[in-house]
């Protein structure tokens, strides 16, 4: 005498519900977890007071004015003038710094445009005091 019948031979189908309710889990865990940083800053964490090259003389440093014009040696220009004119003095390396009203927008501009022409240009951070 047999108690328990035999089992089908079709394969059982997996049920997706429950899956989806740990994936969904899961989601909202990582989401109120997770850190957001803000994004209306731009952090550049580089010190270049006591930079120099291998030569020993100084870089050049190029000022962001709050109209978005930048200043080199004494002469403002707009960034589509400044790039010629410093791949024309030889200059390939710079020290970015930027007026107390500069918009984060010109810096941003400013610094793409040198990147882009091959100009390595480091971020010079004013101290209060300065």
């Amino acid at each position: 005498m047999q108690l328990v019948e035999p089992r089908p031979n079709r394969p059982i189908p997996i049920r997706i519900t429950p899956l989806i309710d740990v994936v969904f889990i899961l989601l909202v865990f990582f989401m109120l977890t997770t850190r957001l940083l803000p994004v209306d800053y731009l952090e550049l964490g580089n010190n270049t007071s006591s930079r120099g090259t291998a030569t020993g003389d100084p870089l050049p440093e190029l000022m962001v004015n709050t109209d978005g014009s930048v200043s080199w040696q004494n002469t403002r220009y707009t960034v589509e003038e400044l790039l010629p004119a410093l791949s024309g003095a030889g200059i390939d390396e710079a020290n970015l710094a930027t007026a107390d009203d500069a918009s984060l927008a010109s810096f941003t501009r400013t610094l793409s445009a040198l990147d882009n022409a091959g100009i390595k240009a480091h971020w010079k951070r004013s101290t209060p005091d300065s």
